[in-house]
């Protein structure tokens, strides 16, 4: 049933895709995608760590040089709220101080099932410092408008920093890409990526 798919969220932002056959992401899975942002290409890796407890030590690893994050719930199940704190926490311990954080509430679809009040997780973004909004992978609302907002906040803080890098080296701008895709690496090196933490 669909309640039990949490990778649904990143396969309708990459691919445009909702499968209601698909399993839930063991371990981690990533898919890419660009989008035009102020007239550049903004090239993303996404990480989707999907939240299982069985598999914290091995994404912990990939919190380390993420650029951002999400941090996905289920509207119509409170326990995956609860654990938002735990997931922010871990976060915060894990990735770069500088990490761009979006509360999502998923599967707004199911309002008449809702037990997360919209009202509750805006205060708890607010207190928290992160953005906030509500989807829906099976219908698509604000899909996009969560990936698209929260890349371009990233954007925003890895070019200023690709622009003060260039001028340290008197380097020519180069092309209009901006690249936040590198991946994850095993050396300590940071890498940058879009962490989304589903907690479905």
């Amino acid at each position: 049933d669909y309640e039990r798919k949490p990778d649904n969220l990143l396969s309708r932002f990459t691919r445009n895709e909702f499968n209601l056959e698909s399993k839930s992401t063991i371990g981690v899975e990533f898919a890419t995608r660009s989008i035009q942002v102020d007239g550049k290409t903004i090239k993303a890796q996404i990480w989707d760590t999907a939240g299982q407890e069985r598999y914290r030590a091995i994404t912990s690893a990939y919190y380390r040089g993420a650029v951002g994050a999400l941090l996905v719930y289920d509207i119509a199940k409170h326990l995956t709220y609860e654990n938002v704190e735990r997931w922010l926490k871990e976060l915060r311990d894990h990735a770069d101080n500088n990490i761009v954080i979006m509360l999502v509430g998923n599967k707004s679809d199911l309002r008449h099932l809702r037990a997360v009040p919209t009202d509750e997780a805006r205060a708890f973004a607010e207190k928290n410092n992160l953005s906030f909004i509500e989807t829906s992978a099976l219908d698509s609302t604000n899909v996009e408008e969560a990936f698209k907002n929260i890349l371009t906040e990233i954007y925003r803080i890895v070019s200023q920093k690709q622009i003060a890098e260039r001028s340290a080296h008197d380097e020519s701008p180069g092309n209009n890409v901006v690249d936040i895709s590198v991946p994850p690496t095993t050396d300590g090196q940071r890498g940058s990526k879009l962490q989304c933490c589903q907690n479905l």
